[in-house]
């Protein structure tokens, strides 16, 4: 399976990150979708069924942690990256991983990180 096959939903509400990471993914090849909120992302990840999530922690109606949990309990084969400027607070970091976020990036990120990291998923 190739980079084209592979689908990544990002979930975040800010603009210039969502931007930002759909120009480097396509670049990459990945099939991308977006989801401003958490709500959203709820509703439409059963009919995207991406390959990896990556979300912020702190989107509008639904935090980035309850869609962390939601995607565990439903999706065990989706695989998920947080990403947030909270990287410093303890606390997060660890309910996300308790929830079993596969891998946490502090904002601001770096590309090529990002990259390297999302593909030893897919």
């Amino acid at each position: 399976m190739n980079t084209s096959d592979k689908k990544i939903m990002i979930i975040d509400h800010d603009d210039m990150t969502i931007e930002i990471l759909k120009f480097i993914l396509k670049r990459e090849g990945y099939k991308i979708s977006i989801a401003k909120d958490g709500i959203n992302a709820v509703v439409r990840i059963p009919t995207i069924m991406p390959d990896l999530v990556i979300t912020n922690i702190i989107i509008p109606l639904k935090s980035g942690l309850e869609i962390i949990s939601y995607i565990k309990q439903n999706f065990k084969d989706i695989r998920v990256v947080a990403l947030s400027a909270l990287g410093e607070e303890e606390n997060t970091v660890e309910e996300a991983f308790e929830l079993g976020v596969d891998d946490f990036i502090a904002k601001p990120f770096n590309p090529n990180e990002l990259l390297l990291r999302i593909k030893r998923f897919l």
